[in-house]
This record gives C-alpha cells, structure tokens and sequence, in this order.
C-alpha cells in the first residue's frame, strides 16, 4: 500500500508542476477572469449591469462655493475686488434614466437622465432661502455686452437706471442658483418674448435632462461600454472651430470600461463643460479595501495653444484664444460671458488668479479626479469641480461698468463628488476575491506539485537515513556496554 502510494504521488508530482507551468504561460485563468468580465460589462435587459445604470443606487453629493464680493464701490473704481469664499451648500444628487430604449439588435441604448436635488442642511453652512450673496449682475452684463454695438444702447441703459440695475447685484442662494424673476428682464420680455424674465444659474434643471444620449451598450466590444456617439441628435459638437474638439468622446463619467492600464486615457463627455475631457493616469490607491487607479486632469488640458496646439480649436472665435486654465463657453450659454476654470484658478495662468483677491488655488481642494478600480471599471471615487466666471470690463456706454478693470470674475465653483457605499464596496471586494482566488489557481496547482514531491522524497530517502544512524548508535552502544562488563570486577560487593 505504501509503494502505490508513493508512485501515485511520483506521478501526480510532475503532472501538477507541468499543469501549474502551463497555466501561468497561457494566463489562462487571467483570461477566464477577464473574459467573465467583458461578458458582464454589456447593457443587456434585466442584467445586474443594466438596472445598475438605469438606476443608480447611491446619490452624487453636488456643493456649491460662492465668492461674496466685499467692496463693490472700490471694483467700481478700478481697485482689485475682493472676495470671500461662502460655502458650502450641499445638495444630494439623484440620476436615474427615462425611456431607455434598447436599439439595432442591442448594440445601442438611447436614454434621458433627468436629475433631481435635495438640499443637504447638515453638509451646508447655512440656508440657501436666507443667506445673501453679492455678485456680479449676468443679466445687466448680458443686456450690455449684447446692446453695446446696436441701435439698442440708449434704450438700454434707460432700462437698467429706471430698475436700478447695478454692475453687482444681492440676492440669496437658492436665487442665484435655482432662478428669481429679475425686473429687468421681465421688462425686456415684453419687447422680446424669447427673453425669459426669470434668471438662475441653474434654473429648471431641478428634475429635468439635458437632451437625449445614445450610447454604445458594449455588446461588440468592452472598450465601447456606454461610449455616447449621439447627443440631442447629434454626433458632433458645433461650438468650436475644430472638428477634434468637436468630438463626442467617452462615457457621460458615471461608467467605464473593465480592465482598464495605467497608459490609457480616461474620456468623458461632459455636457457642463460644453466639451469631451479626458483624464491620465497619476497614481495607484486603495479606497475602501478596494485597489484603484487615480486619473486626473492634464496639464494640458485647458492650455494655452502656445503649449497645446490642439487646444486652437476651442478659441472662439477662432484666433480669440484664452491663456492657460480658462475655457470660454459663451457659445453654449445663449451669449453669456461664462468662462470655465477649476476652482480658486487652479492651474490657470498668475494674472488670473492675481486678478482677484481671495484666490487661494491648491491640488487637494480644487483638482478633478476619477478614482477607478482597473479589472471592472467601477467608479469607487470621484470629485469633478468647476469654477463659473463672469467676464467684465469697462462699457463707456453703461455707467453701471465705471472703471471697472477687464477681468474674470469668479461667481462660484462647484464640487460634483461621488463615493462607494458600504453596500456596494463589499459586494465589489467579493468579485475582486473570487477573481484573485481563480487567478490564484496555477500557484496552488505548481504549490501542490512541490508538495508532492517532497513528499515522495521525504518517505524515500528519510526513513534510510535515520535508519542507518539509528543502527551505527545501538551498535556503539553495545560495544561500550561490552567493554564495560568485560572490564568490571568478577566479584561484586
């Protein structure tokens, strides 16, 4: 019994060890992981996947910072404005998809994300119904800057002094996000009834979509997994000059493609930002137990077109180029003077932030980044921020300007943060076990094969060994006991 034994273990030894080999070679387990994963990365009715995307089950958190401007009569005059920062005011994002319609043999889903907000009292510094904040007045600057070279000029500015429109304007939170009847505006209205009388910098967008996605469902690919090639009907932009930045890149940043490497690069279409935006890799993290790839924003990104030539695209009109960190996106905000940054004008050029007052930038609270875990693509973390600036100058036709010097002015910045929940991170530490212990299984066949064979030669060889010394010991034992009673006395007392 105890020969078959050892032949038995003899024979499984080098079968485990060749098996184990092959395995690692071929990455065979890493591709049955892999290829689990493409096949669970596909929009399909019903699946786990699906209603995950459809109905996203934990909120984004979205705070918004205000500058309150602190000497208004001295902007006027020239001086630099100072500004305090008045935040946060914190609301609980929900997203959710609307008629989702599954499209050529499953290969397309088209939808509409409407989104909802709930303020957040505990995450905010205050009421948004009471606090005030004083900032610039856009619609007395829309009025302006749209009325300075037309018959309208005169007309214009007898609107804005019988409303007592000023270049800086109070008003309370909510209003300044979520709309006010403005008295101005509601005077143009009867003369221009495509003007709406109410301004907010997000009015009616409490509960409703910004237009209609289609997107790719990733049943011919992985790589295309809710890629938007349409939007609003459209494959392509038409506020730039260049048809690269016109493109309709990446996901709409709430799903990624699995297997994910440190070299690619992340792209989102971000319909705030007006463009696509994409992401490098900066450094490896592990949130929540969960191992992740940070990507952030490149430098290069909103870089002057002296450092990124292909940034030429976004100057509008073309040749009006922006210098590094700033994004104008007038064209997309119905004519008003709206220019992008991230935050306190991070990374932008030292006259923007030296225009400014209050200007405190730095990576920790104003950089964008996607935390990533790379074998399924989920989002663990995320904080998107972004930074609404007002651009002024001096209007000799407006009294309301003065001498107010030519400048971007910060309204507010906004961070649109998202993290795993507790629920979910553990669901996802489950799949990352069960594919490490697969991945795991040419190691334990190659660990079985050295067993065995120490096995084979322990029972071999061992026992001989030990056999032999025990031996050699009993027989000098003997000897010595010999030689002992032979030289002890005959007669004992």
């Amino acid at each position: 019994m105890k020969r078959v034994c050892l032949i038995t273990l003899g024979m499984l030894a080098p079968a485990f060890l060749i098996a184990g080999i092959a395995l690692l070679a071929a990455h065979t387990m890493e591709n049955l992981v892999d290829a689990q994963i493409k096949q669970g990365s596909v929009l399909r009715n019903n699946s786990e996947t699906f209603e995950y995307w459809e109905n996203p089950p934990i909120p984004l958190l979205l705070q918004f910072y205000f500058f309150n401007l602190t000497n208004p009569l001295e902007v006027l005059q020239g001086e630099i404005p100072i500004v305090k920062e008045v935040g946060p005011y914190s609301y609980r994002e929900w997203k959710w998809r609307r008629d989702v319609h599954i499209l050529e043999n499953g290969s397309k889903v088209s939808s509409f994300q409407p989104t909802s907000y709930y303020f957040e009292r505990e995450l905010s510094v205050g009421d948004p119904e009471v606090d005030r904040i004083r900032t610039v007045n856009l619609p007395a600057v829309v009025a302006m800057n749209m009325a300075r070279r037309t018959p309208f000029t005169f007309p214009a500015e007898l609107l804005l002094l019988a409303y007592q429109e000023d270049m800086f304007t109070i008003h309370t939170v909510d209003e300044i996000l979520w709309g006010y009847t403005d008295n101005f505006l509601k005077a143009v209205h009867k003369f221009f009834p495509e003007v709406d009388p109410i301004f907010g910098y997000f009015k009616q967008m409490n509960g409703t979509d910004d237009g209609e996605y289609v997107m790719l469902s990733g049943e011919n690919s992985y790589l295309d997994f809710t890629r938007v090639i349409e939007w609003n009907g459209k494959d392509k932009l038409d506020w730039w000059t260049t048809p690269s930045c016109n493109m309709i890149n990446g996901t709409d940043g709430g799903t990624f493609h699995p297997l994910i490497n440190k070299d690619d690069t992340i792209y989102i279409f971000a319909t705030d930002f007006c463009r696509s935006i994409y992401l490098n890799f900066e450094k490896e993290l592990t949130i929540l137990g969960i191992p992740t790839y940070r990507f952030t924003l490149p430098l290069k990104i909103f870089a002057n077109v002296s450092v990124n030539p292909d940034n030429a695209g976004f100057c509008v009109p073309a040749g009006h180029c922006m210098g590094s960190g700033i994004l104008n996106v007038t064209a997309c905000k119905q004519g008003a003077p709206i220019f992008l940054s991230l935050p306190h004008f991070f990374r932008a050029e030292d006259n923007y932030i030296k225009s400014v007052d209050g200007m405190h930038p730095n990576k920790e609270n104003h950089d964008t980044f996607l935390d990533i875990n790379p074998l399924t693509g989920a989002l663990v973390q995320a904080n998107k921020r972004m930074q609404i600036n007002v651009y002024v100058e001096t209007l000799p036709q407006f009294i309301q300007t003065g001498k107010i010097r030519r400048m971007y002015y910060p309204v507010m910045y906004m961070n649109e943060s998202y993290m795993l929940d507790d629920t979910n991170a553990g669901k996802l530490r489950a799949v990352l076990l069960e594919s490490n212990l697969v991945q795991a299984v040419p190691f334990i066949v190659l660990a079985l094969g050295i067993i065995c064979g120490a096995v084979v030669l322990g029972v071999t060889y061992w026992p001989r060994g030990k056999k032999e010394e025990l031996g050699v010991f009993t027989y000098s034992w003997e000897r010595n006991k010999s030689t002992v009673d032979e030289r002890a006395p005959l007669i004992r007392t």
